[in-house]
């Protein structure tokens, strides 16, 4: 049955030829029969925005009525599986790790993320319209991530694509965000990371009856079930995040406005700036943390810290048992003194590193969790680094990052 009820904004969308897309959908579905649920959970959304198809991190689909008069069903098959591998690779989720500068660039992140997810379903033997990306285009190898791709995709490239937010996280016009009708409601972030999992699990099935998976989706599945975590990139992204997350707040006359002299320098104009956030790590030094872990994981964030431009006399550093035992601002690690070896209570050192003078908009706690913790969220940004594979996990209000140190 063509048309569909579904739009954004409001449209009127042109005549849809669902019976072709949703053949296309089950033709996806039977020949890769480990992404089934994937495909299906997509919820179809019609516009004439989109130039072909594209998702939201909600799990909507948007589909273009004109592509899918003038694509093949087989090649059809392959795009609903590229736009449902978008969002099962988290592709938003880790643009956001991204640094500041290649966040903004979401033509770049969508190339790579293309290149990532291309080269597996071509080497699948899946059809895909003309006009692609695969990293051959770009000099590069398969079987690579977007993020390593990124580098090597030119800033001024010809190409015009974007395949949605639920790709590069930015979002696009037609987007319908967290609302929509009944029949558009899409995926909340719970719902959408079980069915994660459910596909992963489905895939690593999939691969010890028959073996017949391909390596790219293998890799994908295990990394799910039994994810490793690049930490540094992690708490990096974490950190300038929260440094940033203020925007230009405040004005200055040390640098005038870039606009001062189309006024002939008869008048000065203040320029916007961002001011660098207070932070402070709170070091758990409880007779359960090993002194080298500790150094080395102190060393990492006091890395991590200075690649975000926060250093000198804006960290403070507290050694906390069950009490604190040392607090101190430093510029270098070897500056810091790990006093303790006592009982744990990270409660303890969060409040006094808020109860400072001038207290710190973002809180970094490395521990190996076991701790009490504070009973409700606190008032700053916490950030807790978790040391050791069996570290108990905190609150779900705090961001947490797991820590292995080398």
């Amino acid at each position: 049955m063509p048309a569909t009820p579904a739009t954004t904004g409001g449209e009127l969308a042109p005549e849809l030829d669902r019976a072709k897309l949703l053949a296309a959908r089950y033709k996806a579905a039977e020949a890769r029969p480990y992404l089934a649920s994937a495909l299906y959970a997509l919820t179809i959304v019609p516009t004439s925005q989109v130039r072909t198809m594209a998702v939201d991190r909600h799990w909507r689909c948007y589909v273009a009525p004109a592509f899918v008069a003038a694509t093949a069903i087989e090649e059809l098959a392959g795009v609903w599986i590229h736009e449902a591998a978008h969002l099962l690779r988290d592709h938003h989720g880790r643009a956001e790790y991204l640094s500041a500068t290649d966040q903004r660039d979401r033509l770049r992140i969508n190339i790579a993320q293309d290149c990532e997810i291309n080269d597996d379903l071509l080497t699948d033997g899946l059809r895909l319209p003309e006009g692609r990306m695969e990293p051959g285009l770009f000099g590069l190898p398969d079987g690579g991530l977007f993020e390593e791709y990124l580098p090597g995709i030119p800033a001024s490239s010809p190409h015009r694509l974007d395949c949605g937010s639920g790709a590069h996280g930015v979002p696009a016009p037609w987007d319908l965000g967290q609302g929509g009708s009944d029949s558009t409601s899409g995926l909340s972030p719970v719902e959408a990371e079980a069915l994660r999992r459910h596909t992963a699990e489905a895939v690593r099935a999939h691969h010890r009856s028959r073996g017949s998976v391909p390596a790219g989706w293998r890799r994908w599945a295990e990394q799910t079930l039994e994810p490793v975590v690049d930490w540094r990139k992690a708490l990096t992204g974490a950190v300038r995040e929260a440094a940033w997350a203020g925007g230009a707040v405040d004005y200055t006359y040390r640098r005038p406005s870039r606009r001062t002299p189309v006024l002939g320098g008869r008048v000065v104009l203040p320029s916007l700036r961002r001011p660098l956030p207070r932070v402070a790590v709170v070091v758990d030094t409880s007779g359960s943390m090993g002194d080298d872990d500790l150094a080395a994981a102190l060393a990492e964030i006091s890395g991590v810290l200075r690649e975000v431009g926060i250093g000198g006399n804006r960290v403070a550093v507290l050694a906390c048992d069950a009490d604190v035992q040392a607090v101190a601002r430093v510029t270098a690690v070897d500056q810091v003194e790990l006093a303790g070896g006592g009982g744990t209570d990270m409660t303890v050192g969060i409040r006094a590193a808020l109860a400072a003078p001038e207290p710190p908009q973002i809180v970094v706690v490395l521990t190996d969790g076991h701790t009490p913790w504070p009973d409700e969220p606190v008032r700053c940004r916490l950030i807790v680094a978790l040391i050791g594979p069996d570290a108990p996990q905190p609150p779900a209000w705090a961001e947490t990052v797991r820590i292995t140190p080398a």
